[in-house]
């Protein structure tokens, strides 16, 4: 029987040189690993990035953006000094599990994770969140949704390790919000998330707003096409703008679709009105 290796590297160089020998269990906070292994312990080679320091902190760029290192806990995303396009971001940290969750988890493992249910998708999609991957044969940056293809499904290669979340100057202007529905208030996997961010011109109106969707699709999902109807209108209209079709677009996660007394798109039309309403208010 093969017998699992364990590496605890202090530099990420080590860290990737790791990786480009052989494939390795990338482990971070460990929140969701550890509880999918009580019942069966696989053999496994174990990289454990908690002592990088290049993965860790958030921090603005020289351009005026946000760069979270992947290995940052939501209690220090929660804890950190924030401008209010990212109270949503916030609200969706305070979800994700206990305060000991909080304590643990991190950004980077929420992502790569890829579960449908992911707290932290939807409100990095709201704020135009690129990934930064980097291997030992160099790094490459690419959008949110793009990274995450679906259930458990990303498009990291085994060589490579997700070392920042960046999100744009241009994203940072204005409010945000989160809202989840589930069965209960608290520690609770969801049944649908909607956050969103809004940016308005001199007058009031609409200069952008950014609308995503989790645990409705095997991915959480940009409403790009509300989006776009939303952009120019009176922020007070934006609740009543919201139509069905803007909702085509999802699909219902099946793993918890018996557990829903509302169809999923009525669900998150309902959510969605009221992210709305909030963004107008704020």
């Amino acid at each position: 029987m093969a017998v699992g290796t364990f590496t605890r590297p202090r530099k990420l160089g080590d860290a990737l040189a790791a990786l480009h020998d052989r494939p390795w269990t990338v482990l971070a906070g460990g929140t969701d690993h550890y509880p999918a292994r009580v019942l069966h312990a696989p053999d496994e080679h174990l990289l454990d990035i908690t002592a990088l320091p290049e993965l860790r902190g958030i921090s603005r760029t020289p351009g005026g953006g946000l760069t979270i290192g992947a290995a940052s806990t939501w209690s220090e995303v929660i804890a950190a000094d924030l401008p209010p396009s990212c109270d949503g971001l916030k609200a969706a940290a305070r979800e994700i599990g206990g305060l000991q969750v909080q304590n643990r988890g991190t950004v980077g493992g929420n992502l790569c994770n890829a579960s449908p249910a992911a707290d932290g998708m939807p409100a990095l999609l709201s704020l135009d969140a690129e990934v930064e991957l980097a291997s030992a044969v160099g790094s490459r940056r690419l959008a949110l949704d793009a990274f995450v293809l679906g259930n458990r499904r990303t498009t990291r290669r085994p060589d490579e390790l997700l070392t920042a979340i960046h999100i744009p100057a241009a994203a940072l202007d204005g409010a945000g919000r989160f809202l989840k529905l589930g069965a209960r208030r608290y520690l609770v996997i969801s049944i649908v998330m909607v956050a969103g961010t809004l940016t308005r011109t001199g007058d009031g109106s609409v200069a952008a707003v950014r609308l995503a969707v989790g645990a409705c699709s095997a991915a959480a999902v940009r409403l790009r096409g509300l989006e776009r109807d939303l952009v120019g209108r009176p922020a007070a209209d934006m609740a009543a703008t919201v139509s069905e079709d803007h909702l085509a677009g999802l699909g219902a996660d099946r793993r918890r679709a018996r557990r829903r007394r509302l169809p999923p798109r009525g669900a998150a039309a309902v959510l969605v009105r009221r992210c709305l309403a909030e963004l107008a208010a704020a």
